[in-house]
This record gives C-alpha cells, structure tokens and sequence, in this order.
C-alpha cells in the first residue's frame, strides 16, 4: 500500500503508537495519532516521537471527523478492537492494521514468531541467542519490549527476525507470515479483552495462519489445545514434551532433552547445564531449540546458547539471599499458569506475595499447587479478596494481607526463616498499583536489596 500523503490515524499513544508514527512520518503519511486518555499531554507525547513528526494528536473523545477522513487505521495491541468507533470504521471497509501488521509490510528476511500463554519472552530471548550465535544480523522484537515498527525497515533480505506476539497483537494481523512459529501453551488469561476461550485461541492460532506446507510450526505436544488445533495447521508441525517419548521431536528424559529426528536420537543437554529451572522453563528450551533446528543451527550452537542464557528479568529472576533466605522475583507472573510454574519451581519452604489487577482469573489450580511448596500467602490488591476466600475454600489458612509492597517485603524478612524462599508470582496483573509488571519487579528488588543481612 502506498502510504505517501495517505491519512493514517493510528489509536493508542503507547510504546506501539509511537513507533508507529516514527516510521509512517518516514513514508510521508498524514498522519493523527489519537488516545482516550485525556491525563496525556500532547506536548509530551510529541515530544517521545521526535521532531519530523508534523502530524494530529488528538486527546480524549474520539471526533466523527475523524471516522469520516480516516483511510487506514493503525490500532495499538492494548487497543480493544471491539470499540464502538473502530466497529464503525470496520464496516465502513477502512483498513484496520496492528502495529505488528504494519511493521511486517515494510519487513525483510526470515521471521520467527513466537506466542504463547506463558513463557513467551523467555523463549524468545533465547531463540534470539541461539540465531545471534549462527546468523550476522538478528533482530529481537515485539512483545518483549521493543515494537516491530522500530527496526522493520532496518531488516533486510539476510536477517532473522525473533518476534513476541501477544493476543492482543495478533488479533489484527492479515499478512503477517512467519517461516517458523510457535505455540508454547495456551490457558485462561485476558478473558476480559478476548471474552471467551475460543476467541482467545484463535487468536493464538492466528500467529500460523498464513503459513505454507513447508514451514513450520512448533507446538506443545501436553497441551491439548494445541494437540487440537494442529489438526487444522497447514504447516510441518514440530512436537516438544516434557511428559513422554516422542518418536518425532523434542522431549525431556529425566534430566536430559532429547532430539529425535525420526531416524535416530541424540541428547541435546542436560538441563542441570542451564540456568533457568523448573519444568516449564525446559519446555521453553526445547521450544527454542526446534527454532534452531528448524533454522538449520548446527547443534554446537544450540548448546552454548543454552549453557550460556540466563533467565530473563522477573520471570523466576534470582534477586538475592538475607539471612540465608533466597528472593525471586517473578512479577512476569500476570496470570495463574505462570504463577503455578513458579511456585512448582521453589524447592524450599516459600511466602509468596500474589495478588494485583482483576483480570477475570480463577485461583482454585494455583492454590492447588500449595501443599508442600507454600508456607505463607501474602496478598494485596484489588483480588486479595476473591483469593483469599478461594484459598480458605480450599483449606489454606494461613494467609497475611498487606496494602503495599514494602509492607509485604518487610512481613518477609521479619517471618522467614534460614532455608526458605520468598517468591513474588502476583498471579495478577500489575495496574492499579504499578504502572506494570516491570515497575512491581523493580520496585520489588529494589526493596529486597536494601534489606539488611
């Protein structure tokens, strides 16, 4: 599409919309850069896109005017695309792209995409450290923290780009096409935006729906969602299991992974040469390791990626030892899946601080996974009460309730003892208290690291 002089309103002032300005400015769109967030300054916001910007920013309710000039609209991920204004500009056949969309149309080279429910930026991160070891030019991007948009037209046709995809971002993709893809689990999370579990997994399945026979898509073999779904792929599909032999694929042994190439097997690792821990940790190893496979990176490589990455912040981040008490931190746990590999993942006697931002989770199967793991719960925020009286239903009494992180750190360091663990898995997201999981982290170790010893 030629986007010279074409009049592009791109919805959301985040991370996203901004970088989506900087690149549209490039090719000479005309351009107006919308938010609802009436707290925003546009001179600030102008201020965080540079000084070619020369177009609209508009703050507040969203004009008619608008609906009536716009010809291609740009939606950032945290946008819900069922806003009355976009349904409307929607049936009046106005082209609705993502930020993600947008970036895959000026986009060269190979593109690895991966999604997920949980383990996504751990997976990436490390299929980007096994690409760096073998190809000249990778790029890292999406979801992780870095938009798409900001280096799509640095790509070129020799490089490899390792994306992040979240729901949110691949509900509004069209021509976005990985050679490889993957699917590391899916389970309840975002019902509020997706409103449903179907809605929710298709937009999962979303990530290989432009895929050819020839490509590839790896896939969970434990998660049954995805054993389903694959019958509908029209992909290779790669399998990884961390529960049982395949004759065809990636699988834990006891403490080796193991590679199976329908001929002949080899093993890959011991996971005991890592340094990530935890069972779902080795399913995201596995799930980068078919990406360097499928990628064609002699397994040497592999290797010294694996021996050498280091788990991603707040995601089971090791933050210190007091007084012979270990700290993690794992803001990144927004949700109870995540939350449940984490507590699986502690070997000691753990107080766990949860709690935060209502998503419309249930808590029943994380509260499940405490008898022998959890010593004390730590709650606050908007759903400490609805996980409190889950927990207490389900026998698990013993339970503290606080109003602020520094509250729930110090009740930690005053209670626990030599040998046990203090594990921050919120099982929640972060707004309302936190800007997000990042700030909770930080605000987290920060406070941890203070801590006399």
């Amino acid at each position: 599409m030629e986007l010279k002089d074409k009049k592009v309103v791109i919805i959301g002032a985040g991370k996203s919309g901004i970088s989506a300005c900087r690149l549209l400015t490039e090719e000479g769109a005309d351009i107006t850069l919308y938010d609802g967030n009436e707290k925003l300054d546009p001179n600030e916001v102008r201020e965080k896109i540079g000084t070619d910007f020369a177009g609209k920013i508009l703050i507040g309710e969203f004009p008619k005017s608008l609906e009536e000039q716009a010809e291609l609209v740009i939606v950032s991920p945290g946008v819900p695309r069922d806003l009355p204004f976009l349904l409307r500009l929607d049936e009046a056949d106005v082209p609705i792209w993502g930020e993600v969309e947008l970036a895959y149309r000026f986009a060269k080279g190979k593109l690895i995409a991966v999604t997920g429910t949980n383990g996504k930026t751990t997976t990436t991160a490390l299929t980007g450290e096994i690409m760096k070891l073998y190809f000249e030019k990778v790029f890292v991007v999406g979801n992780i923290g870095t938009p798409y948009t900001d280096f799509a037209k640095k790509m070129t046709d020799d490089s490899v780009t390792v994306a992040e995809m979240s729901s949110f971002q691949l509900e509004s993709v069209e021509e976005f096409h990985p050679c490889v893809s993957m699917i590391l689990n899916i389970t309840p999370d975002h019902l509020n935006r997706h409103h449903t579990m179907e809605a929710y997994t298709a937009a999962k399945f979303n990530i290989a729906a432009n895929q050819t026979p020839g490509e590839v898509c790896i896939l969970n073999y434990e998660d049954e969602r995805l054993r389903e779904g694959a019958k509908n792929l029209h992909t290779k599909i790669f399998w990884f299991s961390s529960s049982r032999v395949l004759k065809r694929g990636l699988y834990l042994s006891g403490d080796l992974i193991m590679y199976n190439d329908g001929m002949k097997e080899e093993t890959v690792i011991n996971v005991h040469e890592m340094n990530i821990i935890g069972k779902h940790n080795y399913e995201n190893a596995m799930a980068a390791i078919a990406a360097g496979i499928s990628m064609k990176v002699p397994m040497d490589l592999i290797r010294e990626a694996l021996r050498n990455f280091v788990a991603v912040e707040h995601r089971i981040e090791y933050t210190a030892t007091k007084n012979g008490v270990l700290y993690y931190n794992d803001s990144k746990g927004t949700n109870p899946d995540a939350s449940i590999q984490a507590v699986k993942a502690m070997t000691r006697p753990t107080f766990l601080i949860g709690g935060g931002y209502d998503k419309g989770s249930v808590y029943d199967e994380w509260i499940a996974t405490f008898p022998g793991k959890v010593k004390t719960l730590i709650l606050m925020g908007q759903t400490a009460d609805k996980i409190e009286e889950t927990a207490r239903r389900m026998g698990f009494s013993d339970i503290v309730r606080v109003n602020s992180m520094e509250e729930a750190v110090r009740y930690c360091y005053e209670n626990a003892k030599s040998g046990d663990a203090v594990l921050l898995s919120p099982c929640c997201a972060s707004w309302g208290m936190f800007k997000n999981y990042e700030e909770r982290g930080e605000i987290f170790k920060n406070l941890v690291r203070a801590l006399p010893d």
